[in-house]
């Protein structure tokens, strides 16, 4: 997931869940340790070897090859017997190392046979320096029960655990209803090709779907005990506004009243003072009514159900805003994150500017905000423009998540890991998901694997994944997308 999005993850304690958990599928219980390399089953040693081909490319934005990796997992596929036809390895021009691989997996077909569903992971991961690591970040290795390595968490894991379950849907002959679309991308985390923006513009037969499965969802633990598994089923969208003063300047022995910074100051300051009203939608209405019933804090938890019975009840909005995870669920944010200003330590600054990053509610749009970004500061000296051209799609308000996917979640959540909750949640931040909803696509992000806030440590140092919610993840998907790809018999 791009961990510059934050995906919000309430910090519940483990006494908010009292329910039992049962074991998960492939006989493990939740307070077994994961199997030994010497353990794992044919599609677990699949999927691992998979994982570590992925991680030992490297991928960075600056330095790597999305095209590499692509081609690797292009050549897993062609082995396995995937029709040439099947397998698109798609590459901008231009763009060399920005390489995207599109996959279709047939099902049964026929004329009542469901759209297909699409499979998304990128290949790409942030930079990771070399000097600054304790062991080379692009060689995986599993130490105390952790997977090690850039990209094990965020997102090749994901990206392992599809190219895995397709391949094992091949050797077993299994036939879905439905086609099942593998799209592993390029440049989700930063760059200049991003693949899924890319494929949509100019192939989008290739990846169109009845909906995606994508990161930015996943299950919490407090130790090893899960809390709750979420579903992300929206996401607000980034845009940046540089606000600038310009002023004729002068030899600071002689101020003059009309100072850039100063003036700038002042609009940043009022900026930082301004609460954008609540503005709840179809998925952040059921996330704080799924999240009372969890919430340990019985002030936050009355004040979920209040805000939901009445989204202008200010008192409840208030008490939400003192965490500052449920007050970015609540409504858009602005918030400054670059100034500069002057040109000499003697001379009255001519220009100040300053970004403002805000994430937008996905019911809002870019306008709307640079609209009321303008209203607060009131000062026509300042210019407020977008930082870079808006390209970021609005107008696709969220949608409760697709029926048949939500019971399959919550019935396999239930058999895997006991009674807790499945909550759908918005990205604070944001995902490669925004852009295929944009393009009529819903997409969600579910993933059945566990960790503890902040534990995988993505985009840092020491990046790692638990080796058991890896191989529970993969089954939850192995899972999950037979369910959903293949109707029910009568």
């Amino acid at each position: 997931m791009s961990y510059s999005c934050f995906r919000l993850r309430a910090s519940l304690t483990v006494a908010a869940i009292v329910s039992s958990v049962v074991a998960p599928l492939g006989a493990q219980t939740v307070s077994q340790p994961a199997p030994g390399p010497t353990a794992l089953s044919a599609h677990q040693r699949l999927a691992r070897e998979v994982y570590q081909q992925l991680v030992e490319i490297n991928t960075a934005d600056s330095v790597g090859s999305t095209t590499k990796a692509a081609e690797a997992m292009a050549a897993r596929f062609r082995a396995a017997g995937f029709p040439a036809q099947d397998i698109h390895l798609l590459v901008p021009p231009g763009k060399p190392t920005k390489g995207n691989l599109v996959v279709r997996y047939r099902g049964r077909g026929g004329a009542r046979a469901a759209k297909p569903l699409l499979l998304l992971a990128h290949l790409d991961v942030v930079a990771a320096n070399r000097a600054d690591w304790a062991y080379d970040p692009f060689v995986m290795r599993e130490q105390g029960g952790y997977f090690l390595g850039r990209g094990v968490a965020d997102d090749k894991a994901m990206a392992s655990m599809f190219v895995a379950t397709l391949l094992d849907f091949k050797r077993e002959r299994f036939t879905p209803d439905r086609d099942l679309i593998l799209a592993l991308t390029a440049d989700e985390e930063g760059g200049d090709a991003n693949g899924v923006e890319w494929l949509i513009a100019n192939h989008k037969p290739f990846i169109d779907a009845a909906y995606a499965l994508n990161e930015g969802g996943g299950g919490t633990l407090a130790g090893n005990k899960p809390l709750f598994h979420s579903v992300q089923a929206a996401e607000k969208v980034p845009v940046n506004y540089s606000l600038t003063v310009t002023n004729p300047g002068g030899h600071s022995s002689v101020p003059r009243p009309d100072n850039a910074i100063y003036a700038l100051a002042g609009a940043l300051t009022k900026i930082g003072r301004y609460t954008f009203p609540v503005a709840l939608n179809e998925v952040t209405r059921p996330f704080f009514t799924q999240t009372a019933l969890v919430e340990p804090r019985p002030e936050m938890a009355a004040a979920m159900r209040a805000i939901v019975a009445n989204p202008a009840d200010s008192s409840a909005a208030a008490t939400l805003s003192r965490d500052v995870r449920y007050a970015s669920m609540l409504r858009t944010t602005c918030v400054a994150t670059r100034l500069n200003g002057g040109h000499a330590y003697n001379a009255l600054p001519q220009t100040a500017t300053a970004n403002v990053n805000c994430r937008i509610v996905p019911t809002s749009d870019s306008g709307e905000v640079k609209a009321a970004l303008a209203r607060v500061v009131g000062d026509t000296t300042v210019r407020i423009a977008f930082t870079v051209p808006v390209e970021e799609k609005f107008g696709a308000s969220p949608s409760a998540v697709e029926p048949e996917l939500l019971s399959a979640v919550t019935a396999l959540t239930k058999k895997m890991w006991g009674d807790i909750p499945v909550i759908p949640t918005m990205s604070t931040g944001a995902t490669d998901g925004r852009f295929l909803r944009s393009a009529g696509i819903p997409t969600y992000g579910v993933s059945g694997i566990f960790s503890e806030p902040g534990e995988t440590n993505a985009h840092g140092l020491d990046e790692k994944l638990r080796v058991k919610s890896y191989y529970d993840g993969l089954a939850f998907l192995d899972q999950l997308v037979r369910q959903v790809s293949t109707a029910p018999r009568t």
